[in-house]
């Protein structure tokens, strides 16, 4: 049989799919399950052909996979970017040549978004993740004065995409700004999936109903700020706290060293997303210089799950201005450890269920915002 010539198709660009663990790949996944499933619509995805081990669930990857083969493999971080560099330009000819209908493009890897502006011109959409060039000049891996800054910067914000999916409405603001110009749009948190089946089963962990359970569940890398995780640590008062501690990325040996054999605290491998919920407190962080650069997917599906936030951040960021009405905040400043402590001393049993229940509101106004935005892309498929 020949190939259905009314068929609706939409292409995907990122650097991770499945059944890699990574949660960029796991949105996209999230959304051409639900494109195929609930509008036939014809998904193509291309990826780099890289095994990754990062936060969220394994899936068996669907639609129609075009891998790239990636320059390098290893751990060197200056190597790695370099590859990331050449990667993307490979992707975005791989969708140029294989890709049907819009072609999507995420912001992994870093610079991604420039090939797609020079390559793509305007015909491309943006889903915006973490912010590059940006990112770099935030942990100071280039000068934003500097000639290759500028020469990046210049190139990713060129040609301006026919659509954005952002990430919150602060990130959207922040990049039209950047285009110069107003981009229809749409937004579309990460960390939020419809796919999800809710369970209820209490779990082994969960043992002392009279305690508050905070929780660090997840990446603690560049954007974050370890310094307050290691506060919370010692904030923890055992008598009326519990702290899951599940961490990776490049400061959990750090911090898991730090939490070892301090009491109230059970350093666990894995929680299952399905259990995010029976941690009352989860804690966020993101650095101020990372503002509008990232929205850490752990706040959506932390309040997704049900539960509160504890945010250590810019008070302008997304996941403040979205989530504040099941969350606690602390301004990342030279004052961050005393305020923490007061914060955390300060939370009662009361509070935690008071801003529950603000996450079920949450969770539901948050879904009906994804469902809208899944509706929207498959109307753009031709």
């Amino acid at each position: 049989m020949g190939l259905d010539p009314q068929q609706k198709c939409i292409t995907f660009v990122n650097r991770h799919y499945a059944p890699n663990l990574n949660v960029t790949g796991e949105n996209v996944w999230d959304l051409a399950k639900y494109l195929i499933e609930e509008h036939n619509i014809e998904v193509h995805i291309v990826h780099v052909d890289k095994e990754y081990t990062g936060g969220g669930y394994r899936r068996e990857a669907i639609g129609i996979v075009h891998k790239v083969k990636t320059i390098y493999t290893g751990d060197n971080k200056y190597l790695r970017n370099l590859a990331g560099l050449w990667d993307g330009y490979f992707l975005i000819r791989r969708a140029k040549k294989s890709g049907k209908g819009p072609i999507i493009v995420l912001t992994s890897p870093p610079l991604l978004p420039m090939w797609a502006s020079m390559m793509l011109k305007h015909t491309w959409i943006m889903w915006s993740m973490d912010l590059f060039p940006e990112g770099f000049g935030a942990i100071h891996e280039m000068k934003t004065d500097s000639w290759i800054y500028k020469f990046f910067f210049r190139n990713t914000y060129r040609n301006a995409p026919q659509k954005l999916i952002a990430l919150g409405p602060g990130q959207k603001a922040n990049i039209e700004a950047k285009f110069g110009q107003k981009i229809a749009s749409n937004i579309l948190p990460c960390g939020v999936f419809i796919t999800d089946k809710v369970h209820k089963t209490n779990p082994a962990w969960k043992t002392e109903s009279d305690k508050i359970y905070f929780g660090y569940c997840g990446n603690c890398g560049i954007p974050h700020n370890p310094a307050f995780v290691k506060a919370a640590i010692d904030h923890i008062d055992p008598s009326r706290h519990r702290m899951i501690l599940v961490v990776y990325g490049i400061y959990a040996e750090e911090i898991l060293a730090y939490a070892r054999d301090k009491p109230g605290i059970i350093i666990m491998d894995n929680v299952p997303r399905h259990q995010l919920g029976f941690i009352d407190v989860h804690l966020v962080t993101l650095l101020p210089s990372w503002t509008h650069i990232a929205v850490p997917s752990k706040a959506m599906s932390s309040v997704c799950s049900g539960s509160s936030i504890l945010f250590c951040g810019n008070s302008a960021s997304d996941i403040w201005q979205l989530l504040q009405k099941a969350s606690w905040i602390v301004e990342d400043n030279e004052d961050m450890y005393q305020n923490l402590k007061i914060t955390m001393n300060n939370i009662t049993a009361e509070d935690v269920l008071y801003r529950r229940q603000h996450a079920e509101d949450l969770t539901i106004e948050l879904n009906n915002l994804v469902l809208s935005t899944y509706n929207e892309i498959a109307m753009w498929a031709k």
